[in-house]
């Protein structure tokens, strides 16, 4: 599961599509509709919010909302309309370490996209998370924490 700190319009159409579903599934697994995920790391940030469902709300309706800049038909009243929550602070870290991950899946998968965003050294948050200074997040997983 990645719930992407980086705004959406940098993700291509597959990084959207799959933002899409495992953003519900978030939304199901901190609504306790389902077994599995509940221990993710993803979620901390989101369950650390006073409302994690109304969190992951306004996440979703970013999502949704490029989706439709797009033209896609994203099913809106999958979303529950919830006020929306107050900012999640993020870190410049998180940030980069994301964008570095994204710009190694666009290289594979959609070089034009990398190639229109070339030059930017960190992109634009989703619109959910204020950035601050400070380092990647310890729950956030590397490719040398994963046993082989």
């Amino acid at each position: 599961m990645r719930l992407w700190t980086v705004h959406p319009k940098y993700l291509d159409r597959q990084g959207l599509t799959g933002l899409w579903r495992e953003a519900l599934l978030a939304q199901a697994v901190l609504g306790g509709l389902t077994r599995g995920y509940r221990s993710h790391p993803q979620l901390l940030r989101f369950r650390a919010q006073v409302e994690p469902l109304g969190a992951i709300a306004a996440y979703l309706h970013a999502v949704h909302t490029e989706a439709v800049l797009r033209g896609y038909r994203f099913n809106e009243t999958l979303i529950p309309d919830l006020p929306r929550p107050a900012p999640i602070v993020e870190t410049e870290g998180q940030l980069a370490f994301e964008w570095a991950h994204l710009k190694g899946k666009l290289a594979l998968r959609s070089p034009d996209r990398l190639v229109a965003c070339q030059g930017l050294v960190l992109p634009e948050p989703h619109p959910l998370f204020i950035i601050q200074p400070g380092a990647r997040r310890d729950w956030e997983k590397t490719k040398d924490q994963v046993p082989a």
